[in-house]
């Protein structure tokens, strides 16, 4: 079903109703505020320095053109000048002098003008500056940063499901003392922020010596409250008389586990694993406290080589969060189905 048949399906004999267009409306209001950020990102990641900080802001990336003149070793700026007869003409700058400019017409340029600055307007023309992309690969260690992000969220991803779904499956297969008590701290940890765990854990990860290694990022935040619950929850479904039929069988605990709960987990796995590449891949703060070596950096903290204390390399650093955030992106786009079975199946509705 297309656009076009969608809104003409929504059409009664008597017309459209004011309820339609405020709910079209409304909709496209919503698209516009979640979307037009990351267009002006994408958009901006083409602009140059000097497009990016012009005023007021284009939405297209657009450069001043630029022509080539016998005579003169670089490129030179053209402008949109008004003579003093009122007509225009398109002369190229050779330098400014204070509030004076020198230019010159391209196809005469034995003689030069001046003209004051605020008789000339830049000619524009739209541009992408794609070396925001080929630049920052190429003078910094970014295939690095994108080497050691790749490895720690495929590792952390991994160990998360692990350990997760083993204690997933104790707390909702088993039947022991405390078993609700012990889910309810497992829970309780998600009111626990992070600034408060920080300075502990660090000193723990010192002592162990990885700091500076990728092991520090990957080994703290292993086990997470949110892919127990989400996993527990799921498993509370299984039918216990197939568990218990294994048993019979003289399965091990093991082999129940691995065998035959985890491949009907399979969807709430899936869910936890969208969920781990986003945690794990946007994780800016714990990896900042614990890599301070340039090759040990993740594509977050790498974006940081582009802040200074005089300048920010504005260009670079939103050619690179495009860069960052395209992977993170396209496993959304092609996994957000499970999410939302995944999530409807563990009773979380």
């Amino acid at each position: 079903m297309n656009f076009a048949h969608l809104v003409t399906a929504r059409r009664n004999p008597k017309g459209w109703h004011w309820t339609d267009i405020a709910a079209y409306a409304y909709l496209l209001l919503g698209v516009l505020l979640m979307f037009g950020p990351v267009l002006w990102l994408i958009l901006s990641s083409f602009k140059t320095q000097a497009s990016l900080l012009e005023f007021p802001p284009s939405l297209l990336p657009m450069s001043q053109k630029e022509i080539t003149v016998p005579g003169y070793p670089q490129p030179l700026p053209l402008f949109t000048v008004t003579m003093e007869d009122g007509t225009t003409r398109e002369l190229a700058q050779v330098r400014r002098v204070g509030i004076q400019a020198q230019m010159i017409d391209p196809a005469n340029s034995g003689r030069q003008l001046r003209v004051p600055i605020d008789k000339r307007v830049p000619v524009r023309q739209f541009a992408l500056a794609t070396e925001n992309y080929t630049e920052p690969l190429e003078r910094f260690a970014f295939p690095q940063f994108l080497a050691n992000s790749v490895f720690v969220t495929v590792v952390a991803t991994l160990i998360t499901l692990l350990i997760n779904s083993m204690a997933a499956y104790a707390l909702s297969i088993y039947e022991f003392k405390g078993k609700n008590a012990a889910m309810l701290m497992v829970i309780g940890t998600l009111m626990i922020p992070i600034t408060i765990i920080l300075v502990p854990v660090y000193l723990v990860v010192t002592k162990l010596g990885l700091v500076n290694s990728l092991w520090a990022v990957i080994l703290p935040g292993a086990a997470t409250p949110t892919g127990v619950f989400l996993l527990r929850q799921y498993m509370l479904t299984l039918p216990r008389d197939l568990i218990e039929a294994a048993r019979m069988d003289k399965a091990s605990e093991w082999q129940i586990y691995w065998r035959i709960v985890m491949p009907l987990t399979l969807p709430a796995l899936a869910v936890l694993t969208i969920f781990s590449i986003m945690w794990r891949w946007n994780e800016f703060l714990w990896p900042l406290a614990v890599l301070t070596k340039t090759e040990s950096y993740t594509l977050q903290i790498g974006l940081n080589a582009f802040q200074g204390e005089l300048q920010t390399q504005w260009q670079y650093l939103l050619a690179m969060t495009v860069m960052t955030l395209t992977p993170v992106a396209i496993v959304f786009v092609f996994l957000q189905r499970f999410i939302t079975t995944g999530i409807a199946n563990t009773g979380m509705k």
